[in-house]
């Protein structure tokens, strides 16, 4: 398959809708998980949280990436300054920022969500988005770019896996930088200089 890859901009709204679909992908999440204190998420419901993606994706830049086909997206991957996902940066989370400075530095990116169409999951769309996201970060002159994913699933429908699989990063050249809880690394690949 030839996908095009593509910024989640407001005009490509509803390609992002349908691919969550009605259920907002995740059990309603709609990729607010980390956008959302866990009190708010907790009194949320899907419109809710439908409604805070579609307002920051209309308030730009764009969020994340689109893999389109033909007009259809089959996959979506959150990736941006880690400041624009505060509960990233949450002290308590494994994510949690290791430097100090790093969750409001613009130029520490985090890939922190995939979703994936399930008809079209076990075919390598993890590794094109994370390439396509490496490439996308250093464009937009990202320093650092990180990611904190599950090394093992029980089966490849876990919820656990909307972080990504460690595999996919480790074969993409990122680094674990340190790892508060087993299996969740915190891995970073550094894109230039400071």
């Amino acid at each position: 398959m030839v996908y095009e890859v593509a910024p989640l901009s407001p005009e490509r709204w509803p390609v992002f809708e349908e691919l969550f679909g009605k259920q907002g992908a995740c059990y309603g999440c709609w990729c607010t998980h980390f956008r959302l204190p866990p009190a708010v998420r907790r009194e949320n419901n899907r419109e809710r949280n439908k409604d805070h993606i579609k307002a920051r994706i209309e308030a730009g830049p764009p969020p994340g990436l689109l893999l389109i086909e033909n007009g259809r997206a089959d996959g979506w991957m959150q990736i941006g300054p880690r400041g624009d996902v505060p509960e990233w940066n949450n002290r308590g989370r494994v994510s949690a920022p290791v430097e100090d400075g790093d969750a409001g530095d613009p130029e520490v990116w985090a890939i922190s969500c995939f979703f994936l169409r399930p008809s079209v999951r076990r075919k390598g769309l993890s590794h094109q988005l994370v390439a396509a996201g490496i490439k996308h970060a250093r464009l937009e002159g990202a320093r650092i770019l990180e990611a904190c994913p599950i090394s093992h699933s029980k089966d490849s429908r876990s919820i656990g896996l909307f972080v990504g699989a460690t595999r996919v990063f480790e074969k993409a050249g990122f680094k674990t930088v340190v790892e508060r809880k087993a299996g969740r690394p915190l891995m970073r690949l550094t894109l230039q200089s400071p």
